[in-house]
This record gives structure tokens, C-alpha cells and sequence, in this order.
């Protein structure tokens, strides 16, 4: 049995009347830029945010840009940040010529460690980044203390969690902006690329929303340097179709986590991520592959992965345990995806910053250990059990055989 990392198939199947219906109609409408398609799911996803706004964008990466934008975040400025995270949180920081600052992560949830992110404020800190990561909410109440005391603004990345919430309230309505990416593989996916930026201020909104389109308030008079990043009706066609069903895969989502954390409990050289919050949204199940599960071991048990470490420039040669675990998987076809091999604060677009080796240890070991095992809401049962089969056939079977008794 192949169980892939994520698959639309089935959700086509489930759905595939109403979106053919759906596209054939913006089709025929000949409004394939705007509209009431556009302005019809900027209105249900911004009830689903808890906002009165939301403006369609091209993409998640787009939907960063614009938000600093709209709060004038420039050159001179700094932005804090996680560096665990898809390259394009900082990049979207750099676009607008400001620079990020990368605090270190919290071993535990992956998310910014809340105790260091003080110590990095700067008389040229303008915002506070928090990521949403892998589905699973950063405590915006304690961000929102830091953000008022410090007079800084907050923007949330929340590209990897939608329909997620922290203490009862969807993410994206708590910093001043909320960054939302629709592609294929998030929690509400389109056809293609999408982004959407939430807010509560009408202020900000248009002013993301002219600089969706090129600066323009109406037509042909720009007041500013935009872009063309607009979300097109054939995307908030699919999304439309989609978001009333949302709450239903997550739930799913949140069952099928459930039965990893109950069925891989025990399983040692394994580390699973903790249960998170009840708002939690599990985009990804990410576990952990130590570099020395028990102390004792030493690698050992996982001995054909030491001759594949990959010692090229900026890679992280101690990933090679949680490498040969991916392949021994991939043999047994369940596909795994790593996120994120690399760190940004190591990447080489980022090497004028001189973040070295070890500036920031847990992001860097993390990169080298997660490991993401296949979910996504249509995973059956039977497709789950393969998965936890697999895993304890391989490392059930090595460990015991390594570890002392």
C-alpha cells in the first residue's frame, strides 16, 4: 500500500460536481478578474477570521508583503521573527527593505520561544512576526502584551493554519493584519496559488487593497508603488466551494493526530509533538528523529545513515538518522516530507546577516531531526495504520536491538 504525504484525489471526488459547477459558471461570466465571485469569499472568509475585512491576494507570500506594507514597514526597520519556518517569512520582510531578526524557537511546540522575543527588540523594531506553524497557534494574548508595552505592531503568519484559534478566537484576528496562503496543500487549498490578508481596521484594509493593485484607490490614478496581486475569480470560485467545509477537515485532521499520539507513544527513537491546544489545526504532524535517541545508543541503531551524511555547504550533516529513516519509509511506501531541511538564519541569501552556526541551537537542531508523516482529511484508517506499522517495524525492531537492556 502507498500512502502519499497529502492528496486532493478524494476531495475532488467528494466535491467535483460543485467545483466543476462553480468554475464553468465564472467561465461563463467572463469576470475572471473581480467581481462578486472575488468579493463573495473575501466576505465568507473574513466571517470565518472573525474580521470585518478580508482582501484576496495572489499568494501567502504576497499577503506578508502587503501587511507590512500597509503598516509602512521600510528600510531601517526590523521585524522579529521564527527562523523555523518557509523561507518566505523573511523574505516577504526583506521585499519591503526592512530586515528580519530571528529569535530562536521553543523546543516543545516549535513555535517563537515567547521569553526570548523581548531581548530582541531594537529601537528599530517595528513589528512582531509570530508563525502559526504546522497548524498550531502561537499565544497571541502573550504577544499582544509584548507588542502593547513595546508600542510594536503585530502581523500573523497564518499560512499554515487556517481555521486554527488560540483561546477561542480564529488566528488572524488578533495581531493588526493576518497573512492566510490558500495553496493546494494548506488547510483550505485552492487550484493554484491564493493568498488573503484579514484585518480589523478599514484603514489597513484599503490600504492593502490598493496595494494589491498598483497603488490604485479607483482606476488609473496611483497614489503609491503597488503590485498586481489579486486573488482571481477561478481560485475564490474553489475556495467558496471549499470553506464551508473547513471546520469538518479540520476536525478530521484533529482525529487523525489523536490516533498518532496514541498509537506512537511508546515508540522509542521517536518524538512526537505535543497535543498543542484545543485550537490547533494540524496542517502537519511533524515528529522528531533524535541525533542520539537514548543516550546510549549513540547511532548505533541507525548505523546505515552515518555513511549518508551530506556534508555539502550549509547542509546539516547530523539530519542523516531522521535522512535514513525518510528513505526506509519511502521503501516501504509511506511518503514523508521534511520541513525545513535548512533554517532560514543559515540559508546563503541570508549569510550578510551573520547568523553562524549555533546562533540559534533549537531551530537548528529541529531542522535536522522533524519529520512529517502523511495526514491530510480524506487519510484513511487503514492508510494511518501503515504509517504507525511501518514506523515500529523500523524503529521498534532497531532500538530494541541497540539499546541495552
Amino acid at each position: 500500500m502507498n500512502v502519499p504525504p497529502f492528496s486532493l484525489s478524494d476531495q475532488l471526488r467528494e466535491l467535483g460536481e460543485d467545483l466543476d459547477q462553480a468554475v464553468l459558471a465564472v467561465l461563463r461570466s467572463g469576470q475572471y478578474i473581480g467581481g462578486p465571485v472575488v468579493l463573495g469569499f473575501e466576505d465568507a472568509f473574513a466571517a470565518a477570521c472573525g474580521v470585518p475585512h478580508a482582501i484576496g491576494c495572489n499568494s501567502g507570500t504576497d499577503a506578508l508583503t502587503l501587511a507590512l506594507r500597509a503598516l509602512g514597514v521600510g528600510p531601517g526597520d526590523e521585524v522579529i521573527t521564527s527562523a523555523f519556518s518557509f523561507f518566505a517569512t523573511a523574505e516577504a520582510i526583506s521585499a519591503v527593505g526592512a530586515t528580519p531578526v530571528f529569535v530562536d524557537v521553543d523546543p516543545a511546540s516549535y513555535l517563537i520561544d515567547l521569553e526570548r522575543i523581548e531581548a530582541a527588540i531594537t529601537p528599530a523594531t517595528r513589528v512582531l512576526l509570530p508563525v502559526h506553524l504546522f497548524g498550531q497557534p502561537v499565544n497571541m494574548e502573550r504577544i499582544g502584551e509584548i507588542a502593547s508595552r513595546h508600542g510594536l505592531k503585530v502581523v500573523e503568519d497564518c499560512a499554515q493554519a487556517t481555521g486554527a484559534s488560540w483561546a477561542g478566537r480564529p488566528v488572524g484576528s488578533w495581531g493588526d493584519l493576518g497573512c492566510f496562503s490558500f495553496f493546494p496543500t494548506k488547510n483550505l487549498g485552492g487550484a493554484g496559488d491564493g493568498g488573503a490578508v484579514v484585518c480589523h481596521d478599514p484603514r489597513l484594509a484599503q490600504a492593502v487593497r490598493e496595494l494589491a493593485v498598483h497603488g490604485m484607490p479607483r482606476r488609473y490614478l496611483h497614489t503609491s508603488l503597488g503590485y498586481n496581486s489579486r486573488l482571481d475569480a477561478m481560485q475564490a470560485a474553489v475556495l467558496s466551494v471549499k470553506l464551508p467545509h473547513l471546520p469538518r477537515w479540520i476536525e478530521r485532521r484533529r482525529g487523525i493526530a489523536s490516533r498518532y499520539l496514541r498509537q506512537l507513544h511508546a515508540l522509542p527513537g521517536l518524538g512526537l509533538p505535543g497535543a498543542g491546544p484545543a485550537g490547533h489545526s494540524w496542517n502537519q504532524f511533524v515528529v522528531r528523529i533524535p541525533i542520539c535517541p537514548t543516550g546510549r545508543v549513540a547511532c548505533t541503531a541507525l548505523a546505515p545513515c552515518i555513511a549518508s551524511a551530506d556534508s555539502a555547504a550549509f547542509a546539516l550533516p547530523e539530519a542523516a538518522c531522521r535522512d535514513w529513516l525518510q528513505r526506509q519509509l519511502q521503501d516501504a511506501g509511506v511518503n514523508t516530507i521534511i520541513y525545513y531541511p535548512i533554517p532560514i538564519h543559515r540559508q546563503p541569501a541570508y549569510a550578510h546577516l551573520g547568523y553562524g552556526p549555533g546562533s540559534l541551537p533549537v531551530t537548528e537542531r529541529l531542522c535536522s531531526e522533524v519529520l512529517s508523516l502523511p495526514i491530510f482529511p480524506e487519510l484513511t484508517e487503514m492508510q494511518q495504520q501503515r504509517v504507525v506499522d511501518v514506523l515500529i517495524r523500523v524503529l521498534g525492531t532497531s532500538f530494541a536491538a541497540a539499546v541495552p537492556a
